[in-house]
């Protein structure tokens, strides 16, 4: 069912565009596409038209310079050091630019994130216009909403990033057209309603059927994470709003906690029980997920036979890894770390020496090839192509719980957040030493155990400390638990960090730094839109 679902979203959407939209043009700047009015349609052509608006999802999760490098490589969690002696890739600078918080509206992450969201945005709203022009067609209403729900979820990506931006909700729209640019007020509000709306009549299926598409548990997922950082994006918590949208998912037990960390990230991982939403790639239909080409060292194409030369330029930062507890069974899970070997058991070697991934980086300008441990938590099955064929599990069960103890947390019942957190733990102890896997309220509400501050030639010149973080043992439970898994930014956004800390070469860069710049390229096509505060 996997193939087939991405098979017929790859090769649909090369159908639609030759043969339902060959009169549209689209690019990142223009908002007047126009359909062929003389297209016949039937409702044999419904996933055609639907899978275009899905498509979208790929290279925005992870096409180049992609969503997961926002929320991860601006965090304190991982980074792309220039490597000596051979300098490796870093694009530019723009890697170091997204580290250090230093970027402006020409930045290509921001540009590129923009451009694919309004991509999706275009597409459901073309689907939507293009289904409406089919007679009879049955069950209109279901394809309605299920891409309202997608749409929505585009929309909750550019609030998350951009706050400003304009809804556009139709595609039928005047030649020449050039939205006007709402406020995060109205964005917010735009995606709550056109949620709260359409839930109740949205699939509460959970099968091969409706994977990686939009259904109720999808989309009370978007709607808990819209109310899980509402304080950030319009200054009101909404705490028991999130709780019981997760709460509606974990009484549905159509999802429970994988028996093992690494099951939701196998290389065939679309039968994992805790998807919730994934995004479906394939290593020759589908293949934008390359991480790890971007994290490992060009000689681990011998450990993993990878059929390509890996890059070898994005690691951990070591102070994150130093947060870790040496029995936790994640870290090992998450990062590549040691002497390392080929698949046949020989060492690699590097230079004259064995190729040792260890917890140190020397600096963002200079750092040795084999310093930062590598992320590894998706499956790289032998032999694997520049593509990897895991899906990525954007919305995961483990998410939906933890969602729920925080906001047990916020609203002061720190004991129900702990004994949540208390099972999730336990597979992660459950061979090393159980007894670790118990956690208490009192540890979830004190400080981090990440040690921020300046850092220089491979140590600490300065300390900024994390016991100052409120509620900063949970934190330290959501870096465990979801490394790399684009959660990073916005958690650190939402305990106030994101903007305060020092670690590795960032600095604290201004407040302003919480949202990103509206794309230059964007200001100079549309008079409408006014660039964010603070970028000015």
């Amino acid at each position: 069912m996997k193939k087939m679902m991405r098979n017929t979203f790859t090769l649909s959407a090369a159908v639609v565009v030759s043969a339902i939209l060959s009169c549209t043009k689209l690019d990142e700047s223009v908002y007047d596409s126009i359909i062929a009015e003389s297209t016949e349609l039937t409702s044999d052509d419904i996933n055609n038209i639907v899978a275009p608006a899905y498509t979208s999802l790929r290279a925005l999760y992870w096409g180049w310079h992609s969503y997961f490098d926002t929320q991860e490589e601006s965090s304190d969690v991982i980074v792309t050091p220039i490597r000596l002696p051979r300098g490796g890739w870093d694009d530019g600078g723009v890697y170091r630019t997204m580290h250090m918080h230093t970027w402006d509206a020409t930045q290509s992450h921001t540009r590129q994130l923009w451009s694919r969201c309004f991509a999706g945005i275009n597409n459901a709203n073309r689907a939507m216009y293009q289904l409406q022009q089919i007679d009879g067609l049955e069950n209109l209403e279901i394809a309605l909403d299920e891409l309202r729900a997608l749409r929505a979820f585009y929309y909750y990506i550019l609030l998350d990033h951009f706050r400003n931006v304009p809804i556009v909700d139709r595609f039928d729209v005047p030649q020449g057209f050039l939205p006007e640019q709402n406020s995060a007020d109205e964005v917010f509000a735009f995606v709550e309603s056109e949620l709260t709306e359409i839930l109740p009549r949205l699939s509460e299926e959970q099968s091969a059927v409706t994977y990686g598409r939009m259904n109720k548990w999808a989309a009370k997922m978007v709607l808990a994470k819209l109310y899980l950082n509402a304080e950030i994006y319009i200054g009101t918590p909404k705490w028991e709003n999130a709780m019981v949208q997760v709460d509606d998912i974990i009484d549905s037990k159509k999802f429970s906690l994988a028996a093992n960390y690494k099951d939701p990230f196998i290389t065939d991982n679309e039968g994992s029980v805790e998807q919730i939403f994934s995004i479906p790639f394939d290593e020759i239909y589908a293949k934008e997920f390359n991480y790890h080409m971007k994290t490992l060292h060009a000689l681990s194409r011998q450990t993993f036979g990878i059929q390509a030369e890996p890059w070898g330029g994005s690691c951990a930062i070591p102070k994150f890894i130093d947060t870790y507890d040496s029995d936790d069974s994640r870290l090992d899970d998450t990062w590549l770390s040691g002497p390392q070997y080929s698949a046949t058991g020989q060492p690699l070697i590097l230079g004259n020496q064995p190729l040792d991934y260890t917890n140190r980086l020397t600096a963002l300008t200079g750092s040795q090839e084999n310093e930062g441990l590598r992320f590894i938590k998706y499956e790289i099955k032998q032999g694997s192509l520049a593509g990897l064929g895991n899906d990525v599990p954007f919305f995961r069960y483990t998410d939906a719980l933890m969602i729920k103890a925080e906001c047990l947390l916020r609203l002061n019942d720190a004991a129900g957040a702990a004994s949540i957190v208390t099972s999730i733990r336990q597979r992660a102890f459950a061979t090393t030493n159980p007894d670790k896997a118990t956690v208490t309220g009192n540890q979830l509400t004190a400080g981090s155990r990440y040690v921020y501050g300046n850092y220089a030639n491979g140590t600490m010149t300065s300390t900024e400390g994390g016991a100052d973080i409120p509620y900063g043992g949970f934190l330290d439970e959501l870096g465990w638990e979801f490394a790399g898994e684009h959660h990073r930014r916005q958690d650190l956004i939402r305990f106030g960090v994101f903007t305060t800390k020092s670690w590795f070469a960032h600095r604290p860069n201004g407040a302003h730094r919480v949202y990103f710049p509206i794309p230059q390229v964007q200001l100079d096509v549309n008079g409408n839109l006014q660039q964010n505060e603070g970028y000015n």
